[in-house]
């Protein structure tokens, strides 16, 4: 399933493809076979690569968790994309997700290094995303802000095993392809990784109804200083976290407890000075709050919801990641 992007999307989307085209005269692939220079290919590769991108830009984020690094990576697929001979591609689509898939792995190894020395917790980058993308229940669960945590605890080829398995539905003989490992061994990981989420997501599915009236009544509860109707809708054991990227002022460590939490939160809006909105808004397929100080986008807050009560609240302040909170961005299957 893909979602419609916006106009805005569109283009921004063809400016990177263009850009792509003038740094992907030539180079060689994973797997693949240079193009004869002055074959008439360049068309086909950019309408392959075109047609494919949303899915090639989730797949890269899924495992990523930012939308930054997963355009990276799309520069980086274009690149070897374009020096493909398509007259030796059985299958364009798995081709560009197998090369896509390694050069997220070998990004997300990179990424594992900056978060080692990251200023606080470290949290997935936000995305706007449109209301339909609930519609497609399991695409919806996986880019959750939730779910994008439970995969931080996998290792990386377990994270990528699992993004193209549970999500994608990709076979065992693509996944081991693209991972470099042999289908005996992928169904090993697929299975540990499958088990380790299993005992991490939400213990059951929400919707997006019930997370948009949690978010009402802890909006309500948090503007007019209501305590108690705070603490109802938190859970005993709700966890509050806070990315700053030490540019932004955040919480430290993780906040556990529902008192501790509820009168951080009420304490906290206290002691802002200037205009304070909290907006609805569509972040990661489910309802969120956008925090707006004087107007501007301040942070992201999305939730977890288990059995009707908020277990987890995560706050993303750090303006580097808010930078795709000003337009939709398109997901797809």
């Amino acid at each position: 399933m893909c979602v419609a992007a916006s106009s805005g999307t569109r283009r921004e989307q063809a400016v990177d493809t263009k850009r792509a085209e003038h740094g992907g005269q030539a180079g060689r692939t994973d797997g693949g076979t240079r193009r004869p220079v002055g074959e008439a290919g360049p068309d086909r590769a950019t309408e392959a690569f075109v047609a494919h991108r949303n899915l090639l830009f989730t797949v890269a984020y899924e495992i990523l968790g930012s939308a930054a690094d997963a355009e990276d990576v799309l520069q980086e697929t274009w690149l070897r994309w374009s020096g493909v001979d398509l007259s030796q591609v059985r299958d364009q689509r798995a081709y560009l997700v197998r090369i896509t898939t390694r050069q997220a792995l070998t990004r997300l190894r990179t990424l594992g290094r900056r978060k080692e020395s990251y200023v606080g917790p470290w949290l997935p980058e936000p995305l706007l995303t449109t209301p339909d993308v609930a519609e497609d229940v399991e695409l919806a669960d996986s880019v959750s802000m939730a779910m994008l945590l439970v995969m931080e605890t996998l290792t990386p080829t377990e994270r990528a095993v699992f993004v193209l398995r549970e999500v994608f539905d990709l076979g065992y003989d693509e996944i081991a392809e693209a991972v470099d490992k042999s289908p005996a061994a992928v169904r090993q990981v697929a299975h540990r990784a499958r088990a380790h989420v299993a005992a991490r997501r939400p213990r059951g599915a929400v919707s997006p109804a019930q997370t948009r009236d949690a978010l009402a009544a802890f909006r309500r509860a948090t503007e007019t200083g209501d305590l108690q109707g705070l603490l109802d809708i938190l859970a005993p054991d709700v966890v509050l976290m806070g990315d700053g990227g030490g540019v932004k002022q955040a919480v430290p460590r993780p906040i556990v407890g529902a008192d501790k939490v509820a009168r951080l939160l009420i304490g906290g809006w206290g002691k802002f000075r200037g205009s304070l909105s909290l907006r609805p808004a569509h972040v990661n397929a489910y309802p969120a709050l956008l925090f707006r100080l004087d107007g501007e986008l301040d942070s992201v807050l999305a939730v977890r919801i288990d059995d009707g009560l908020i277990t987890g609240l995560y706050a993303v302040r750090n303006p580097h990641k808010l930078v795709h909170m000003d337009r939709e961005t398109t997901l797809c299957r």
